[in-house]
């Protein structure tokens, strides 16, 4: 039960820098809805680039197969966003992983703008699956942000010295990884099954 309460308690008790992550994900996730109405070429660029590198190609093999679909939605999530962009950076300087993923956030807004009848159509099921994932985004956002409060400013965990801050901002990080995993999770499993079996009704009908 404490792996249940403790990181509600360290919400509760950051709840608002919890509504700045809140903002800064959903808000720059905005500015690029409206940057890919404004500029349609962005969002074609980004579709083309997702079509060069593979990712096209990608999701339609794994169309067949839900469960793998699932796991390999969750280890892109985790193994090239969350880790290595918003983590490991953070860990060697203060708050660098938000700032990075501050981009990233931008152009989930580009790819993901309703900027035809098509992408409108799959936004409605697509919609929860960008909550879902968002809000594991943003904990691991403000896992970070404490961790690099804790470095920058002991007191704010009752350390005497850099270094104990440090362990005890990591100790925070781990608390908030529980339900950010929990919510990659769900996130992937809903994401696999909404679209080999919600989106394809839509775009044929």
């Amino acid at each position: 039960m404490h792996s249940l309460r403790e990181p509600f308690r360290i919400i509760r008790a950051d709840f608002r820098a919890y509504l700045v992550m809140n903002a800064i994900m959903f808000g720059l996730f905005l500015i690029g809805v409206a940057a890919a109405f404004a500029f349609p070429d962005l969002n074609a660029a980004q579709t083309a680039s997702m079509d060069e590198d593979g990712t096209t190609d990608l999701v339609v093999e794994l169309l067949g197969n839900v469960w793998l679909f699932s796991l390999t939605i969750f280890a892109v999530n985790v193994l090239t966003v969350a880790v290595p962009v918003i983590l490991l950076p953070s860990m060697a300087v203060p708050f660098a992983g938000i700032i990075l993923f501050s981009y990233k956030a931008f152009t989930f807004g580009v790819t993901l703008a309703p900027v035809d009848a098509t992408a409108a159509k799959l936004l409605i099921p697509h919609s929860l699956t960008i909550l879902i994932e968002f809000q594991a985004y943003i904990l691991v956002m403000l896992a970070v942000y404490l961790l690099g409060r804790a470095w920058l400013r002991p007191a704010t965990v009752g350390a005497d010295t850099r270094r104990q801050a440090y362990v005890r901002g990591l100790k925070q990080v781990g608390w908030l990884s529980l339900p950010a995993l929990a919510l990659f999770v769900i996130g992937a499993i809903y994401e696999a099954f909404e679209l080999i079996y919600l989106v394809p009704p839509l775009v044929l009908g």
